[in-house]
């Protein structure tokens, strides 16, 4: 293949321009916020579980807790109506007159064992209570965290989608006055090795490789016709001949 030695200078730019746009592509990549959403959703997903099981915590001492008084508030009135009785004198006769004293003095210990009970469940459920309103600050806390990590993100990504599109038309511009064949090669080698298509030949060394030419090597790059294009032996990458080249 043959070219212009202005034209293989011209594919050095495009070069360059593509290695600038797969920079910038990998620093959107590696960006640190990335690691740190990732990090912190996941906190905030076991943050948010924990918060749903000390929410059906607090229901279910909230319902355990009404269920509870509604049973004194029965034995309560129950024990009312017998001392009513009691007191109205209706009863005359001893044993049932015993009978009632006795019951009201097992529902008034009926009644003391449900308040204890319903005490207990009062006090887990205020644990419960202040596990939601903990848990619940933490969320709120780390969802602003990755809501700071996010609009950070986000920034970046502007910014280098921003210069990611300059860069893009100016490659337009300058791959579109290479020839097609030519860009053709570039663009298969690029893909095929690592992003780098064409390499410059500086001090007789590759700079796609980065390993220097033998002198059998160096001869037949001098002897070839200015407008060769040339390969490199060892990368087989297109090997750009310049001022530099050391030749």
């Amino acid at each position: 293949m043959n070219a212009a030695p202005a034209d293989q200078i011209r594919l050095l730019d495009v070069q360059s321009l593509d290695a600038r746009l797969q920079q910038l592509a990998h620093k959107r990549r590696s960006l640190p916020e990335h690691a740190e959403i990732e990090s912190l959703t996941k906190d905030l997903t076991q943050l948010r579980d924990l918060l749903v099981a000390a929410q059906t915590e607090e229901s279910d001492c909230s319902r355990e807790q009404t269920k509870a008084e509604q049973d004194v508030d029965q034995v309560r009135q129950r024990a009312s109506r017998d001392q009513q009785r009691l007191d109205s004198g209706a009863v005359t006769s001893p044993k049932d007159l015993e009978n009632l004293q006795r019951e009201i003095t097992s529902l008034a210990k009926r009644q003391g064992d449900l308040e204890d009970v319903v005490l207990e469940i009062m006090e887990r459920r205020e644990s419960a209570q202040e596990r939601v309103a903990e848990l619940t600050g933490r969320v709120s806390s780390v969802q602003s965290k990755i809501d700071d990590a996010t609009s950070r993100r986000d920034a970046a990504f502007e910014s280098f989608d921003g210069e990611s599109a300059t860069l893009a038309k100016e490659r337009e511009v300058v791959a579109g006055s290479v020839p097609a064949d030519l860009l053709k090669l570039y663009e298969k080698l690029r893909e095929q090795q690592g992003g780098v298509g064409a390499a410059r030949l500086y001090q007789r060394r590759c700079e796609g490789c980065r390993l220097e030419l033998n002198i059998t090597e160096i001869n037949d790059v001098k002897a070839a016709a200015p407008d060769a294009v040339l390969r490199c032996e060892n990368c087989r990458r297109i090997l750009i001949r310049t001022s530099d080249s050391g030749l």
